[in-house]
């Protein structure tokens, strides 16, 4: 099941695309569809994180659920803010996370939803499902009339093996984006990450957070326009 729109708002990172919106170390962004808008991961500041949500004219009660793709602060440290703004979201995590987080989540009176293996979010939104690597993590997946739309929070896993487990469960990944954990890897190391990137026919890429300038340089090098040097503010549709 594929979805008519898909528009996804970077609305926290450490790189800056919008000068109206305030950077910081982490990533997040807001997956809207004809079916509702989901937050995926929620950065490192709730303060930041409402204050962009703000600039870009979105409201913490027209977010439907919270993903978060795995336990490290820079990803999960604007969720409190956002909760006590609204706590009225499905909050999806994998089932790894410590159980005094998932205690916290209930308290607020969210909905908490632990995740193992893959999953529908949203018509056409699903999950890789929690996969195994230094930190474990899921990433999610849209499915569009080009092919599916891969969004990282780190990559911790390895992006090549996501996105081979997610051309596995939902076919061709048109465009991935996100961290690519991919920051201090050596320029060889980094070069066959590309390759492998061409190899699997990704079509587009949005390098961001933790991808590194020696990453997106490269990306950039190898795609040309199809390279979006993603950051706060970018707006994909």
């Amino acid at each position: 099941m594929q979805m008519s729109t898909l528009k996804i708002t970077i609305v926290f990172d450490n790189y800056s695309f919008s000068p109206k919106l305030k950077t910081g170390f982490g990533f997040a962004c807001v997956v809207q569809t004809g079916e509702g808008r989901i937050l995926f991961d929620t950065g490192s500041d709730g303060e930041v994180l409402l204050s962009n949500l703000a600039n870009v004219n979105l409201k913490p009660q027209e977010i439907d659920s919270v993903v978060l793709s795995h336990n490290h602060w820079d990803h999960t440290g604007g969720l409190n803010d956002f909760l006590r703004e609204n706590s009225d979201v499905n909050v999806y995590l994998p089932v790894s996370f410590p159980d005094d987080f998932k205690t916290d989540v209930k308290r607020t009176g969210a909905r908490l939803t632990e995740v193992n293996e893959s999953r529908i979010i949203s018509k056409g939104v699903y999950s890789t499902g929690e996969m195994q690597g230094i930190v474990n993590e899921q990433s999610l997946i849209c499915k569009t009339e080009d092919g599916s739309v891969v969004i990282t929070g780190c990559a911790h896993p390895g992006i090549t093996r996501i996105l081979k487990r997610a051309e596995a469960l939902y076919g061709h990944v048109f465009l991935t984006m996100g961290g690519f954990h991919l920051r201090g890897e050596k320029l060889s190391s980094l070069q066959r990450i590309v390759e492998t990137f061409k190899e699997l026919g990704i079509t587009r890429v949005c390098p961001s957070h933790c991808s590194g300038d020696n990453a997106r340089s490269l990306f950039k090098k190898a795609y040309g326009d199809n390279c979006i040097m993603g950051g706060v503010g970018s707006i994909i549709s």
